[in-house]
């Protein structure tokens, strides 16, 4: 089974890659899906220690995955955190809310079991991914008939 045509793997060196059969991320129309990034640091291959230090690095792997899928934070839509201990969810809400400025996503927070490599936090994402190519004016305004018509 190979990959269909309208879906665009995304792979990047600023990120661990997957260790698993799947993808760093995967463009599908206008979204991209990222999978969940966990805290090893690309450049040792070694995951860092701390709840502190996890949260940051799964954030910097997130962010390596959404810019080389042609993104940006600013278009996450939605992301979800899976974490080893609720316990943690207030220190993990703090690097998450710095990392996301004033931007605020949907999102949804859950305790797991076991994470892979027994890591503290995971993050995934779904974020718009927009061409750089501008809409004409008739393609601008087909968008806001039909955003318009499916209100009603």
């Amino acid at each position: 089974m190979s990959t269909h045509p309208s879906l665009t793997p995304v792979s990047t060196s600023d990120a661990p890659g997957a260790i698993g059969p799947y993808s760093q991320a995967i463009k599908a129309g206008d979204l991209l899906f990222v999978s969940g990034c966990i805290p090893i640091d690309p450049k040792t291959g070694e995951i860092v220690e701390g709840i502190e230090e996890q949260t940051a690095q799964a954030l910097k792997n997130l962010i390596a995955v959404v810019n080389a899928g042609g993104s940006e934070l600013g278009k996450v839509v939605k992301t979800t955190v899976f974490l080893k201990n609720m316990n943690d969810f207030v220190t993990v809400n703090g690097i998450y809310a710095a990392a996301f400025g004033s931007h605020k996503p949907a999102r949804s927070a859950v305790e797991v079991a076991r994470l892979p490599k027994d890591v503290l936090v995971e993050i995934e994402c779904i974020a718009r991914y927009v061409s750089s190519k501008p809409l004409d004016s008739n393609e601008s305004s087909l968008m806001r008939l039909s955003a318009t018509s499916s209100l009603k």
